[in-house]
């Protein structure tokens, strides 16, 4: 029995497996599903599954079993007609079935789907972290490893061999030589860590919409990274003529009405690279959101400048995303593609709208940096 559900289950999670990888598209355009994000899974709407059986086809179709029938004569099921969708119905309608699937899982069907490459670590990872793993039993140790089964059984089997063992009344006194405890040794693991700095523009020109595409982008590209690497940080960057470092929620939920000075964004996502992220120990994703409308032609200077001197030879890859605005002149981006569009390193990709999240983040993320 146990084996026959097993098989079921596996046949289930391959069938919605299926219905996820034939819906991505929708799913990755609409947010919705994102509000139903766990701490380690993801509530994801399906088409009702409905498994393959027999059913009785309607009475004027004619076949076996079918014929004229009575006044009063219980239908057969199947024999109700739909209705026409103005007066209330008997038949069922459609339905959606919500499963939960882990981000690991997910994360698998966008990368089999965009044939994402897994992502090159680099060869001067040097960060290694100390886990214990219990390997035996002793008989000496600390009181706080001593295991109290083995400890139990131990005096259990000393009584019974001694003949002191009274069934009638099993009391089972461990000495100190019945002690066992739990020995360990401490395993060197190799550990990659990672994060990803999000900067955005929050000048007038960008509108709720333009935020929403940042916010489901930026969930796409958060589960993809988290299931290539064991540790991702997460920070945060704002800016019109000014920048600033906020929370998540602030990030996508602010909304201010100044210029725009792209410069003061690089500036802060170059001092915390350099305080908090050295490049021999971390892999670091800039991730930049705008409608690439910039003060000056000066100020696009001065980013480009801060790029290739100090960001750029230190990140895994630096991403830069035009989310198009009727307010914004889309500038910005012509001018990166001019100067470090070739950078091995650098990703670019030009949102028009939700349907272009799908084939942005295969420009982002096919890389495989």
């Amino acid at each position: 029995m146990s084996l026959r559900i097993h098989q079921d289950h596996s046949r289930f999670k391959q069938i919605v497996r299926g219905k996820i990888k034939s819906n991505l598209r929708k799913y990755v355009q609409k947010g919705e599903m994102i509000g139903k994000k766990g701490k380690d899974t993801i509530s994801i709407p399906i088409p009702f599954i409905d498994i393959p059986h027999f059913k009785y086809g309607h009475k004027e179709q004619g076949g076996v079993g079918q014929g004229d029938g009575e006044v009063g004569q219980q239908l057969s099921p199947g024999a109700v007609q739909p209705g026409d969708g103005h007066q209330a119905g008997q038949g069922e309608g459609d339905h959606n079935l919500e499963v939960d699937v882990t981000l690991d899982e997910l994360a698998q069907i966008l990368g089999e789907e965009l044939r994402l490459p897994n992502i090159e670590r680099r060869q001067n990872e040097k960060i290694v972290t100390q886990k214990i793993r219990y390997t035996g039993v002793n008989t000496t140790g600390p009181e706080s490893l001593r295991h109290f089964k083995r400890t139990y059984k131990q005096a259990l089997r000393r009584q019974i061999a001694m003949g002191t063992y009274d069934a009638s009344r099993p009391i089972i006194i461990p000495t100190r030589e019945d002690r066992r405890y739990r020995s360990y040794k401490l395993q060197e693991l190799p550990e990659t860590n990672a994060v990803i700095i999000y900067m955005m523009d929050v000048s007038g020109s960008m509108g709720d919409e333009q935020k929403e595409i940042v916010r489901i982008e930026s969930f796409w590209l958060d589960t993809w990274l988290r299931h290539q690497y064991k540790g991702l940080e997460a920070r945060y960057i704002i800016h019109d003529a000014v920048a600033r470092e906020v929370d998540r929620d602030t990030f996508f939920h602010t909304r201010e009405s100044g210029g725009t000075m792209i410069s003061s964004a690089y500036k802060l996502c170059r001092d915390i690279i350099k305080a908090d992220y050295p490049k021999s120990a971390w892999n670091i994703y800039p991730f930049h959101f705008s409608d690439g409308d910039n003060w000056s032609a000066d100020d696009t200077r001065q980013c480009i400048e801060m790029l290739r001197e100090d960001i750029l030879p230190g990140v895994n890859q630096f991403a830069y995303g035009q989310v198009e605005s009727p307010y914004g002149s889309g500038q910005f981006i012509k001018d990166l593609r001019e100067a470090v569009g070739d950078a091995t390193n650098v990703a670019l990709s030009e949102i028009a709208d939700k349907d272009a999240i799908y084939p942005s983040i295969k420009d982002f993320l096919g890389k495989g940096r």
